[in-house]
């Protein structure tokens, strides 16, 4: 009987420190997605959007700037690169995100081709549903 008061007692505790711990954190992910469904919603009337979409990608690609004390200096590394000041690893940064996304939009238009080229005539689903169909009267499995 005390056993069964004990885990009330702790199904109680889960519950008040889900309420404090687990709740803010479900309402930081909701109010990300809604700022996500609002900017996708905002980019459908932009016609500049797929730009900021590609340098976003690109950005994520790319590392970031690491901060190394060496004695009493602080320098900047970037891709095995030391730099004095931050502004300089930075533009360097920024520089290969530029060549990561003008690199996209160079093989886009070799992309888009090879892939409205030699298709299948039937999609990947309708392909299986034809493995799958009746031969004769019977079902293949």
């Amino acid at each position: 009987m005390l056993e069964n008061v004990y885990w009330t007692c702790a199904l109680v505790l889960a519950g008040i420190l889900l309420y404090r711990f687990g709740l803010p954190a479900l309402r930081r992910f909701d109010d990300a997605n809604v700022r996500r469904i609002v900017q996708q919603e905002q980019d459908k009337s932009d016609p500049n959007a797929h730009f900021r979409h590609t340098i976003e990608m690109a950005d994520e690609q790319v590392e970031s700037v690491q901060e190394i004390k060496v004695g009493n200096t602080i320098q900047y590394l970037f891709e095995t690169e030391l730099f004095h000041t931050k502004e300089e690893a930075e533009a360097r940064r920024a520089e290969r995100v530029g060549t990561l996304a003008r690199r996209f939009y160079a093989e886009l238009p070799a992309a888009l081709t090879s892939r409205s080229g030699n298709r299948a005539p039937l999609s990947a689903r309708e392909r299986a549903a034809k493995r799958w169909s009746r031969r004769g009267d019977e079902t293949i499995h």
